[in-house]
């Protein structure tokens, strides 16, 4: 394939304009945003992409979980397209830049290529996956985890929130269910572009993560039962506390991810306490458990580890203890030809460079089990994301671009 002269690039102000525009949907109280999926601005947002698309002379595909596609045909009606995906959707407290870069990148890729003249043998398509945060439907990646096969569509749709509303119908309501099926899609390869979401590449001085991997991860969700009684009037042997029984749990999480150094990771996340009243002693508590780690023994001896501690704590205090999981993918490794390709666009664009693992999930590590896939990451300011208070700088976004612009083009096959 083809590659660009170092010298091509893309417009740095315009894809930093369509990321403060978009910023502007859903916006959150202290600076970032609250996008959530399959909300009204969840919609806007999508919206605004698909006229942004079509303008830039894309056709829309949108398949019965709401996944995006908008294609710049390639010269050869049978040549399977490039793809480069992320996601619209954030964190009730999100950031204006996690998964929205790698969508808006991959607008400006196209931009870029129509301002330029180019012309390739592959189609490519950018695509807005719906519901990789699993901010408010668990699990996360739940629509690219269709697509690959990993879920049923019918567990998706049939996902609730914790107000009980339904996937399935809270994406009717938005009006975004497609007529394609899901996974019917063929790719060539796809492409993920990122913020880092930790510190390591802003610490290390290096502008473009090469990202070689991707961690594996668990979410259990635990259910822990006692007894409701008044915080004042139960003498403390005559308890059944169910917020005690969490917070021993967490500490052993926290133990447990410090026992598997080095690349492991956990701890307590989201936490749901009944009644949840200051003078009641809680009865029940559903929290979730989320360890990591790229290397699959130590993700295998953690969950078990994490289950026999929660089943150990709430039997010594007289709990009631189910364990349900509600999230999970292996260990990822992308494809090696992709990753030579972004390495080798990086060192053509002059940029400094490391191989990294990603530490959170991401929609690429769902597709690869379909199609080649691969990540790039760009720094993010002390490695803070899920935050409102998320940042990166323009320079950063564009040098990232430019390296997925070189790659994604050199995939596609130019022609002429």
């Amino acid at each position: 394939m083809t590659a660009l002269g170092a010298n091509a690039r893309i417009d740095s102000a315009r894809l930093w304009d369509s990321l403060m525009e978009m910023a502007k949907i859903g916006p959150g109280v202290a600076g970032g945003n609250n996008r959530q999926t399959l909300t009204d601005a969840d919609s806007e947002g999508r919206h605004l992409f698909q006229r942004w698309c079509e303008a830039a002379g894309c056709s829309m595909g949108v398949d019965s979980m709401g996944n995006m596609f908008a294609t710049r045909p390639g010269t050869d009606p049978d040549a399977l397209p490039v793809y480069i995906g992320s996601h619209l959707d954030t964190q009730p407290t999100g950031g204006k830049f996690d998964g929205v870069l790698g969508v808006l990148a991959g607008l400006e890729v196209v931009r870029t290529m129509n301002d330029l003249g180019i012309k390739t043998k592959h189609p490519v398509v950018v695509t807005n996956w719906t519901n990789e945060e699993g901010a408010r439907f668990a699990p996360a990646m739940l629509a690219s985890g269709v697509f690959a096969g990993v879920h049923t569509e019918e567990y998706a749709k049939g996902r609730t929130d914790l107000e009980g509303k339904v996937f399935g119908e809270e994406l009717k309501r938005i009006g975004w269910v497609g007529d394609e099926k899901v996974g019917a899609r063929k790719m060539h390869a796809m492409f993920e572009y990122h913020i880092e979401q930790g510190p390591i590449l802003e610490a290390e001085g290096k502008e473009i993560g090469v990202v070689t991997h991707g961690q594996g991860l668990w979410w259990l969700e635990i259910t822990l039962t006692g007894k409701d009684a008044h915080t004042g009037s139960t003498p403390m042997n005559m308890r059944v506390n169910a917020g005690l029984g969490m917070a021993r749990i967490t500490e052993r999480v926290h133990q447990i991810a410090m026992a598997h150094q080095p690349n492991a990771v956990g701890a307590v996340g989201q936490v749901t306490v009944f009644p949840n009243s200051r003078n009641v002693i809680p009865g029940k508590v559903v929290f979730t458990v989320d360890i990591r780690s790229p290397e699959q023994a130590k993700l295998d001896a953690m969950r078990g580890e994490v289950e026999r501690a929660a089943h150990a704590v709430a039997k010594e205090l007289g709990l009631g203890c189910s364990i349900e999981p509600v999230g999970h993918f292996d260990p990822v490794t992308f494809d090696p030809t992709l990753v030579k390709r972004v390495r080798a666009a990086a060192e053509r664009l002059g940029l400094s460079h490391m191989d990294i693992v990603s530490g959170a999930g991401h929609d690429a590590c769902w597709i690869n089990r379909v199609a080649p896939t691969v990540m790039i990451m760009c720094p993010c300011v002390d490695g803070l994301s899920h935050n409102e208070a998320e940042e990166i700088s323009q320079d950063w976004a564009a040098r990232g671009a430019d390296v997925l612009f070189h790659a994604v083009v050199e995939t596609a096959g130019v022609v002429g």
